[in-house]
């Protein structure tokens, strides 16, 4: 089994390489939002307890699954050791189960960020970011976190760090394929 982490900051085109990754090589995508959004529907605001059970569930329940491999995208705060025991308790579900992973960091600069914020496929499928200026806000908020990594900071096999400002989300996906031959 294979395991792709997308990681990097709001709007910078996670979810959608993952799902031209997933048309490329198979491999099967859990965006962070396909947990996020039906909590937010049912409670009314976010909470963080109930998205961690659905995650645990899902990853839990694909790790045995005997599939060919998952895709998952994440907005990791570098600065934060638990999104650092995250990853690794993630890594931990799956390692039973020879599983290969991946690990590719998208980069884009804020302006470009906030333009991706209001395309038709990310409100499509996250229903809490149609209000573009709130979720401009929040996004802006969000850069008090790091949401990239320093030079050299990612110790793990399999890295890729790919500034996808001027790609398209099929040409980076297929970069990721090709680079990690997926």
């Amino acid at each position: 089994m294979k395991l792709v982490f997308i990681i990097g900051s709001g709007a910078v085109g996670k979810m959608t390489v993952g799902q031209e990754l997933m048309k490329l090589t198979g491999l099967r995508l859990f965006h962070n939002h396909m947990a996020i959004e039906p909590v937010l529907a049912v409670f009314g605001t976010f909470n963080g307890k109930v998205v961690e059970e659905i995650r645990e569930t899902i990853f839990r329940e694909f790790a045995a699954s005997g599939q060919k491999g998952m895709i998952f995208t994440y907005m990791w705060a570098f600065d934060h050791q638990s999104d650092w025991d995250y990853i690794e308790h993630v890594k931990e579900i799956f390692a039973p189960y020879g599983t290969e992973f991946y690990y590719v960091e998208l980069i884009a600069p804020r302006e470009i960020r906030l333009a991706r914020n209001a395309t038709e496929n990310r409100i499509l499928n996250k229903p809490s970011k149609a209000d573009i200026e709130k979720s401009n806000e929040r996004l802006m908020q969000e850069d008090s976190y790091r949401l990239v990594s320093y030079e050299g900071e990612i110790p793990f096999d399999n890295y890729l760090r790919i500034d996808n400002s001027n790609l398209s989300a099929e040409d980076t996906a297929k970069l990721i394929q090709e680079t990690f031959s997926l």
